[in-house]
């Protein structure tokens, strides 16, 4: 194996939630550390960004799905080239995709699996429009080890911290649980801020509930909560993960047929939902198996005042709530800076999936590189 060095590497990312490209110039070195310098939150056009939902809802046809593939990778590439413009190319891109659908249950046609999953932004596009050799496509090779594609950030998780639970809220919520006591596993718990998003957007014309202002003004509504929390979603034993797939526009649409007519009220319900589904999945599926007193929280949910202090109310007062931001490492920027981390073990050929996080039959190397390395 070729000896490590520090490589600079722009890692490029779009989550669920789609409200921008997260692009970071990270430096990874050979103890597997990485150090941010200069991210940036480009946002799609407007265009684009509004044919990336109507692929979530399953309203586009195959035709548009290949078109926006590569329209997405000149998006992802115009978001690398700021950063080349400013401090010159990296040694390499590493590019997670947008995820359009994710499917990792056990449905066979034929006898052939139909586990799958799909992230577009072309690699090719970026490839030629950057000058870059460009590792994107991680979520392929554990599917077809078995495992479910995710989470993979998990990988960083357990390179970064020790003994804690390591919580994104995200447009999905998932932790990581890294212990002393097991080996590191991790799951999606449920909706991070999806529905909130969604919502926020329904009733206020604005694109996320900035700082939780508008749950703070409004009221839980307990018994829409309590049927909420029935979903049989948050009762499946890990390793587990969702997406859009499951809470859909349809899915959220149904549920806001039995919401409380206040609309601040449904923001603040919805927000107590993902904080309550959080802290249940821990009592369930964590705290059985191990003892961690520290649960670190990242991703937007971590700036949303309201969410995190519902967080404080359903934990155990044992639990102390950190951000990534009391370890160094940016909460708006960590999947990015985990990218950086999965793509420099692509490049020097380490295994950078956990079978334990996401049920692979084995540890394999991720990505596929398009370009010379």
């Amino acid at each position: 194996m070729e000896e490590k060095e520090p490589k600079k590497v722009i890692a490029l990312m779009s989550g669920t939630s789609c409200d921008s490209i997260d692009a970071g110039l990270c430096e990874v070195f050979p103890d597997m550390s990485v150090k941010l310098l200069q991210g940036i939150n480009h946002p799609y056009p407007e265009h684009i960004r509004a044919k990336i939902f109507s692929a979530f809802r399953g309203d586009i046809n195959i035709k548009e799905l290949c078109q926006l593939n590569f329209a997405v990778g000149k998006c992802f590439a115009d978001a690398a080239n700021i950063l080349i413009g400013e401090f010159g190319k990296p040694d390499f891109i590493s590019s997670h995709g947008q995820t359009v659908y994710h499917y990792p249950f056990d449905e066979k046609l034929d006898n052939i699996s139909l586990k799958s999953t799909l992230q577009i932004g072309e690699s090719s596009v970026i490839a030629k429009e950057t000058g870059c050799t460009v590792i994107s496509n991680y979520r392929e090779a554990d599917i077809a080890q078995g495992g479910q594609g995710a989470p993979l950030v998990c990988f960083a998780d357990n390179v970064w911290f020790k003994n804690s639970l390591v919580q994104n809220i995200g447009g999905i919520s998932n932790v990581t649980v890294v212990s002393d006591e097991c080996d590191t596993f991790g799951f999606d718990t449920g909706c991070g801020n999806i529905m909130i998003d969604y919502c926020v957007q329904k009733f206020f014309n604005q694109k996320y509930d900035k700082d939780g202002a508008i749950a703070a003004e409004g009221n839980i509504c307990e018994s829409w909560l309590d049927c909420l929390l029935q979903d049989e979603y948050y009762f499946l034993e890990p390793p587990k993960t969702t997406g859009r797939e499951y809470f859909s526009t349809k899915y959220i649409e149904n549920i806001l047929k039995s919401a409380p007519p206040e609309a601040k009220d449904i923001i603040a319900t919805l927000t107590a939902l993902t904080a309550k589904t959080i802290a249940q999945a821990y009592e369930r599926f964590i705290y059985p198996q191990v003892h961690v007193d520290t649960a670190v929280i990242g991703g937007g949910g971590a700036y949303n005042k309201t969410m995190m202090k519902f967080l404080r109310q359903y934990l155990p007062k044992r639990i102390e709530l950190k951000t990534h931001e009391d370890y160094g490492i940016s909460n708006n920027y960590k999947e990015v800076m985990a990218f950086a981390l999965l793509g420099y073990c692509t490049y020097y050929g380490i295994p950078n999936n956990l079978p334990s996080c996401t049920g692979a039959d084995k540890r394999v190397v991720l990505g596929k590189i398009t370009g010379s390395l």
